[in-house]
């Protein structure tokens, strides 16, 4: 697994409890240390139906998965359409699996289990770069920082 690749190879943020799951793709987020913790941090817009997810539980999954084209094509997919809209999971054929709780994608080959420390919106005046505004929030949906701590690492 190589962290620093999550805009080549986009992972599965997956959220919810028993019989109410969301996943998302993401290829924004990394892995590092602070407050004395190991963490893993992920970006999500405002606008998107996991974020309500991300909001109400306390712990979620980041599952990254082998290069190979089915698997991308189904990334693809789960990363074309809201969960709001339809049970994506089931269509891309995939299977939730729970780690104590927290619900992850296991058809994948490396998850990360993380508990929520903190949420962070990232506001336009934050930006020094004014070039970041303009690429990447020309419809204002600015992203939200989650910091989570690992308290587990599974891989195939």
């Amino acid at each position: 697994m190589n962290p620093f690749k999550i805009n080549e190879e986009p992972a599965l943020l997956t959220c919810g409890t028993e019989g109410h799951v969301n996943t998302m793709t993401i290829s924004w987020g990394g892995l590092g240390v602070i407050w004395n913790k190991d963490v893993g941090f992920v970006f999500i817009r405002g606008s998107r139906y996991t974020k309500e997810f991300l909001d109400k539980y306390d712990t979620f999954s980041v599952t990254y998965f082998a290069p190979d084209k089915p698997t991308s094509l189904m990334l693809k997919y789960i990363g074309s359409v809201s969960g709001r809209d339809e049970n994506k999971i089931e269509n891309a054929r995939f299977h939730v699996d729970f780690y104590n709780g927290t619900p992850y994608i296991d058809e994948g080959r490396d998850v990360v289990i993380m508990k929520k420390l903190s949420v962070t919106k990232i506001n336009p005046e934050d930006l020094i770069d004014p070039e970041i505004d303009k690429t990447f929030y020309e419809n204002k949906d600015y992203h939200y920082m989650y910091i989570g701590e690992v308290i587990q690492l599974m891989s195939r």
